[in-house]
């Protein structure tokens, strides 16, 4: 059975983690990575959420895809070196990755995004434009491995294009 997993720091928004967790567990393995190990990290609502392991401790070579929520949780996960050498390995090995909202920060920080296409929520696009993405106000973006969306609404057609690419 392929593995994936799924980025998990404080300030994840819930619907962005939880509706990828349990849409992918009908077909996948799926572990919630943090920055540490059987943390219980917090939404920006309150509800928690435990990792299973540490990026440190992760395989990036055991992983069929990475998604990565949006919230306020990719600026704390850009503060970990494990999770951004996690990120930069799998990009560097084109697997593939799907980031929302805020996530595409961790593209910004570790991946190599420059001429690529790319969305996210507006506030974060003209990081992502000084990282040398092509921003584009689309609800789901695909360029190479990676797939990009802007907020909850467009979830359904993020983890559908997330899927196709890890069935590839």
């Amino acid at each position: 059975m392929k593995k994936i997993g799924i980025l998990i720091e404080n300030q994840f928004d819930e619907q962005e983690l939880i509706y990828p967790y349990h849409r992918l567990r009908e077909d996948y393995e799926v572990i919630l990575i943090g920055s540490q190990a059987g943390v219980e990290y917090a939404g920006k609502t309150g509800l928690k959420m435990k990792s299973d392991i540490a990026s440190s401790d992760v395989d990036y070579r055991e992983l069929s895809g990475l998604v990565i929520p949006g919230g306020f949780s990719p600026d704390f996960m850009r503060r970990t070196q494990a999770t951004k050498d996690l990120v930069k390995e799998l990009d560097e090995a084109k697997t593939p990755m799907a980031a929302i909202c805020h996530g595409p920060w961790m593209f910004a920080s570790s991946a190599e995004i420059a001429g690529k296409d790319m969305t996210s929520f507006f506030a974060i696009k003209d990081d992502l434009k000084n990282a040398g993405a092509n921003w584009v106000d689309k609800e789901v973006v695909v360029s190479g491995h990676l797939v990009t969306s802007r907020t909850p609404k467009d979830l359904p057609i993020f983890i559908k294009t997330f899927i196709e690419l890890v069935e590839e």
